[in-house]
């Protein structure tokens, strides 16, 4: 049986077909990408962040693809080299000189054109110089990218849902041992634990909150859960490069009934949101009907974000956020987390489920429970 976690080549093949059109629409003659996420969803070869691979593609869709010697084996692209990443074993400090040689004789056999679409915020000048001083014009891809990202291909989604699964597995082992008295330390080592379990392989970032007590922070040496005291624990590990981000409050004890009544009010939001959500739908007006839905009853203070997509980063577009002005799509994986915090609720709780937005609504792709105390 095949895993879906493989490389997908039709689904690799549908990106670079995405990015040809739109290249095609900034009158691009090539894409060089550096950034190592880029390079995996541009070829499907995911390189560990020691080495610094490159990747370029042409306005006919030609994909060349430069990386470590000990490479990944499989990579959809049209021509392939390799570059000294090592020296008897050693890593080598100069990685991206090294890897920039081998590229600049790859694309050297190429008409370079003259519009180059790169990665400005991080883009080497081991390839800018060279590149300018044949006659290129270089501009900014980055944003582009990050639209196409949005769209999730059906080998993204796999990874995302095992992703999910792991915070599944952590959210049900995180009620069987959540007490008065248990560390901080020894929760999150339970929970690490059981994600590993579930991927059958090291993960590839966790994060993000395991404090009692608190609204959200590391886990504290010799912290331990008192009774009455929430437990936000805000979980986001990622599979294959992949991230999963959603919240679930306990009880340490049994709810208050301030905490049950700030509860119900983040339950009338998901309904809210649930309803209402679908392509089309302005995040900003979202986030403004949530902050009065929520903030309007006075259990408590709602004062970060709605939420935000996920994909090969923890935050990406959509923005549910009044800073941006991102309009819900098709094919965006995001996040919704609204939250009550207050010192009578000690110290209140956020609520995050990830969602997939179709082409009537959006799918919850982390429907465990919910409850305070189950």
């Amino acid at each position: 049986m095949v895993s879906p976690y493989e490389l997908d080549s039709d689904s690799v093949k549908l990106r670079q077909r995405r990015l040809v059109e739109a290249m095609d629409a900034m009158g691009l003659d090539w894409v060089v990408l550096t950034q190592i996420p880029h390079v995996y969803w541009l070829t499907g070869a995911r390189f560990k962040w020691t080495f610094e691979p490159a990747v370029a593609i042409s306005k006919q869709g030609h994909v060349l693809l430069v990386g470590p010697k000990k490479q990944p084996e499989e990579a959809v692209c049209d021509e392939r080299e390799a570059y000294d990443a090592q020296w008897l074993s050693t890593m080598r400090n100069d990685q991206r000189a090294a890897s920039s040689e081998v590229f600049l004789k790859l694309f050297a056999s190429h008409d370079p054109g003259k519009r180059i679409g790169v990665e400005f915020a991080s883009f080497s000048q081991h390839l800018a110089g060279p590149l300018r001083g044949k006659g290129a014009e270089l501009l900014d891809i980055e944003p582009a990218m990050y639209q196409l990202r949005r769209r999730k291909g059906a080998d993204e989604l796999a990874k995302i849902r095992k992703a999910i699964d792991g915070t599944r597995v952590m959210y049900e082992r995180a009620r069987q041992i959540v007490k008065p008295g248990v560390s901080e330390i020894e929760v999150y080592n339970e929970l690490q634990s059981v994600c590993i379990e579930e991927f059958g392989e090291p993960w590839t970032e966790t994060g993000n909150d395991y404090r009692c007590g608190a609204r959200g922070g590391s886990p504290r040496d010799g912290r331990t859960c008192e009774p009455g005291e929430l437990y936000i624990l805000d979980l986001g590990p990622a599979f294959r490069g992949y991230f999963a981000d959603n919240s679930r409050a306990i009880a340490v004890t049994e709810p208050t009934r301030e905490q049950l009544a700030a509860w119900e009010v983040l339950q009338q939001s998901f309904r809210h949101i649930e309803a209402t959500v679908k392509p089309g739908k302005s995040c900003r007006e979202l986030f403004a009907e949530v902050d009065a839905m929520v903030n309007g009853p006075g259990v408590g203070v709602f004062n970060h974000h709605l939420g935000h997509g996920i994909g090969l980063f923890p935050h990406e577009g959509p923005h549910l956020n009044p800073n941006w002005d991102d309009t819900f799509e098709v094919g965006d994986v995001f996040t919704c987390e609204p939250g009550l915090y207050s010192d009578a609720m000690r110290q209140g709780m956020r609520l995050e489920n990830d969602y997939l937005v179709t082409e009537t609504g959006i799918e919850n792709l982390s429907p465990f429970p919910m409850e305070l105390k189950l």
